[in-house]
């Protein structure tokens, strides 16, 4: 078959309606792209290796970003024991509900339960105890990749599953300024790292009393706006203050010869953000991957008849050659039991920046078709210009992504005073609303119980009311000016 096949005949057909059933939509790419898939385990999933290869694609340019900044990699056990967990009362309530027992080894019981880590924090301050004794040890910079687990009652692949992979910062300082240094540094490297990786803005803010981590002073968190324009947290950062350290006998040995509690912080982004990467720049034909983080950056499809077969398998392995030599990575798609349509289309739905078509047309004139999965564009070019023309394709796809999220966020954030019109717009045109605050629980949870919208967070910026501005639900005086919306 030629390049009139239908893209159709891949499958794209199936996905559900982007813009009437998000909720399935995703689950359909997650899905048909061969992401994920559901385990045998309640409210876990498979990765699949095109999955895994995009989370590996993350995880090496977040790990090159965190290992700039100073911290090491290290490992630290999966089981806590239950009277490490119980050291910080507040930690172990906030876990308590999702926490997973261990009681028995074959048919005997356990002295001591042990839970499977929701994170890190108990087993990881026992260590740091023995490990910090004086401020020559500070600061402590460690961070791990590992799993947790949490025993979700609802669960979605990636978003939110029983098991899930995740990079967890812990650190010690001599001062508490030391750490909340730290606990903003970490913010603005994912926030970075989102917009320059993943092509995806977000807002930089605190975390109100009832949606910070449990144990935590302060909790600051990255929020995103996904196409259906709900938030998602998409990493958050803790200033844990000296709660741990009192709770485990973190201290040291100062200059002054007393003895102190360490500062803490801890910092955390998962495998959610393959989710956050899928609902923000997918369409209806499937994924739109960011070059930077494309397993597959280029696939070239042959064209193929039988009487030129060879010469043009030959002509898009030269092709590959120059490609991979300048450091692209790029595939043949030389399956020769499916059609050139049904590989356009599998293609497009893994989201794949740029497609080269290369038939025996193509070959006698000396070019390739290159196609942009983010436009469909469709252009000819000469093999001499080939290769910058598309690595320059790839930059300017990435630069593409971001300033459509850019725009797409400023467009649905809505600065609201009235309660009516913040009730209408939370309902129909979702979003962000700027709205203020009374800085009370009782407001906050009020307008959520109202609304199902949540505060996602006071914002570094543009968080300080005008004078005389009202909350717009209570009407007494604003403390802040923060950002709600209805969230996964």
């Amino acid at each position: 078959m030629g390049r009139k096949d239908k893209a159709k005949e891949g499958g794209t057909a199936a996905l559900a309606d982007r813009e009437k059933e998000f909720s399935q939509w995703y689950i359909d790419v997650v899905r048909k792209a061969d992401l994920a898939d559901y385990s045998d385990v309640r409210g876990c999933m498979v990765i699949k290796p095109y999955g895994f290869a995009l989370w590996e694609r993350m995880q090496s340019a977040l790990d090159q970003r965190i290992k700039a900044t100073g911290h090491e990699n290290a490992y630290f056990p999966l089981f806590v024991p239950e009277s490490l967990l119980r050291k910080e009362a507040e930690h172990v309530a906030g876990f308590a509900p999702e926490v997973p027992w261990v009681t028995h080894v074959g048919e005997e019981k356990l002295e001591e339960r042990l839970c499977i880590r929701p994170t890190s924090e108990a087993i990881i301050g026992a260590t740091y105890a023995r490990w910090i004794q004086s401020y020559r040890d500070l600061p402590l910079l460690i961070n791990q990749w590992c799993n947790v687990v949490r025993w979700e009652k609802r669960t979605r692949l990636f978003l939110r599953t029983s098991e899930f992979l995740w990079q967890e910062g812990h650190t010690c300082h001599r001062t508490a300024q030391e750490a909340y240094e730290e606990t903003l540094k970490m913010l603005r490297l994912y926030h970075d790292f989102l917009r320059e990786e993943l092509a995806l803005p977000s807002i930089m803010g605190k975390k109100t009393e009832k949606e910070k981590f449990a144990g935590a002073v302060e909790t600051y968190s990255i929020e995103a706006m996904m196409a259906d324009r709900w938030a998602l947290q998409a990493g958050t950062s803790h200033f844990l203050g000296q709660n741990f350290a009192k709770a485990f006998g973190i201290q040291f040995l100062d200059e002054d010869n007393a003895v102190k509690p360490v500062w803490q912080t801890s910092w955390g982004v998962s495998t959610r953000l393959v989710g956050a990467l899928i609902m923000a720049h997918g369409d209806q034909r499937g994924l739109v991957l960011p070059p930077r983080l494309a397993p597959i950056q280029i696939v070239i499809v042959p064209i193929v008849f039988e009487a030129t077969k060879a010469q043009t398998l030959t002509a898009c392995a030269r092709i590959e050659s120059e490609l991979r030599a300048f450091g692209l990575r790029v595939k043949i798609d030389d399956r020769d039991w499916h059609s050139p349509g049904y590989k356009f289309n599998h293609w497009e739905l893994r989201g794949v920046p740029v497609r080269l078509e290369v038939g025996p047309k193509d070959v006698e004139k000396g070019q390739a078709v290159v196609v942009r999965r983010d436009t469909g564009e469709k252009v000819p070019v000469g093999l001499g210009e080939l290769t910058m023309h598309v690595s320059k394709s790839l930059m300017v796809v990435q630069a593409r992504l971001l300033a459509e999220a850019e725009a797409f966020l400023a467009r649905h954030t809505f600065e609201i005073e009235d309660y009516a019109a913040f009730r209408e717009a939370i309902e129909a045109e979702r979003g962000f609303v700027r709205s203020p605050w009374d800085g009370t629980a009782e407001t906050e949870a009020r307008i959520q119980e109202e609304t199902k919208a949540t505060i996602r967070c006071i914002p570094l910026e543009g968080s300080e009311p005008r004078a005389g501005q009202r909350c717009v639900r209570s009407g007494e005086p604003a403390r802040h000016v923060v950002i709600f919306a209805r969230a996964y």
